[in-house]
């Protein structure tokens, strides 16, 4: 299994439904979504890149979100949570990405200032 990261640039502040979690208030600034895929990665990534596909993940709810900006894709070899808990920021939305997390993490989506 391979792991990933985006980094995400909100370019104002935003309230954003995100599926069955709720509505949120998302600060100005930068995101760090770490994600996994099982097989594929590549797949994984360019669905994520793409405007048009069907909400299934949270992390689709904030992509379609016109003030939202992917900067960044890293891919990794580390298990997905390992790589989360090495990323600094500050957790805004509990159990965004990490509903299925066997690890114990609170959130897949970090906030960092600009």
């Amino acid at each position: 299994m391979q792991s990933y990261q985006l980094k995400i640039k909100l370019n104002k502040k935003i309230k954003l439904q995100i599926g069955k979690l709720g509505e949120f208030l998302l600060k100005k600034g930068i995101y760090i979504y770490t994600g996994s895929a099982k097989k594929n990665i590549d797949s994984r990534i360019k669905r994520h890149l793409c405007n048009k596909k069907k909400l299934h993940w949270h992390i689709d709810y904030l992509l379609l979100n016109k003030n939202v900006k992917v900067i960044d894709v890293n891919k990794s070899n580390k298990f997905e949570c390992d790589l989360n808990k090495e990323t600094e920021g500050e957790i805004i939305i509990h159990g965004f990405g990490s509903s299925d997390c066997e690890a114990g993490c609170k959130s897949h989506l970090k906030f960092k200032l600009l």
